[in-house]
């Protein structure tokens, strides 16, 4: 598997290149965001981890432009930021990245998000089949769900919320990328409403509410 680590500071990229090849990744790097742009073409990555404050194109116009080119747009993106950096975090998430860490960050932390992201890439989707995950099991062509043996009446907006995080467990979902994925003229939603939304649904989903994990000025995310 191919990394390629986007940072202007050379002791960052390496430490990632380090933890990543002690873990039998191979890694690329490079220092500007327009470098990143043209090794993502030439050399086709599996992922990137890519740092938002870059010199000339940023890391959010790298990103933006990595997930509207069909030769990329497939390729997990993980992002790097400075503690405190809740906003542009998010919009990160919303312009197409897979996952966050905040600088500074343990290299045994990066590896693992490395490792899913890529377990979850290698992974045919099904958008429309049951989704089986932890205790719950998901039927979007009977609009049922089911915690452990027991059926959960949920309304079309809830189980449209849940479908949305459980099908990406441990990805994290900016509010905006929720409403963008179960937004419809017959249930209008938004993003503040999310929150009322999850909290309900955790109600009625009981003990397995607790999957739906609160990420702190980004989202949520389903508990992998």
């Amino acid at each position: 598997m191919k990394v390629l680590v986007v940072d202007d500071e050379a002791d960052i990229r390496e430490l990632v290149r380090l933890n990543l090849t002690r873990e039998g990744y191979e890694v690329l790097d490079c220092e500007s965001g327009e470098q990143a742009l043209s090794l993502s073409r030439a050399k086709g990555p599996d992922l990137v981890v890519l740092d938002l404050m870059l010199p000339g194109i940023d890391g959010l116009e790298v990103c933006r432009r990595l997930k509207a080119d069909p030769k990329t747009a497939q390729v997990p993106i993980v992002i790097l930021t400075a503690k405190g950096e809740e906003t542009d975090v998010v919009t990160g998430l919303e312009v197409g990245a897979d996952d966050y860490v905040a600088k500074p960050f343990s290299g045994k932390v990066l590896v693992a998000r490395v490792r899913r992201l890529l377990r979850k890439a290698a992974q045919p989707a099904d958008e429309q089949g049951t989704i089986k995950v932890h205790d719950l099991t998901i039927d979007p062509s009977r609009h049922e769900v089911w915690a452990k043996d027991k059926r959960v009446d949920l309304t079309r907006t809830e189980f449209n919320i849940l479908r949305t995080l459980a099908r990406r467990p441990g990805f994290v979902l900016s509010r905006y990328q929720i409403v963008d994925s179960v937004h419809g003229d017959d249930y209008p939603v938004t993003d503040r409403a999310i929150d009322v939304q999850i909290v309900a649904l955790r109600k009625k989903l009981g003990p397995c509410g607790r999957y739906i994990e609160t990420v702190r000025g980004v989202g949520y995310r389903f508990k992998d």
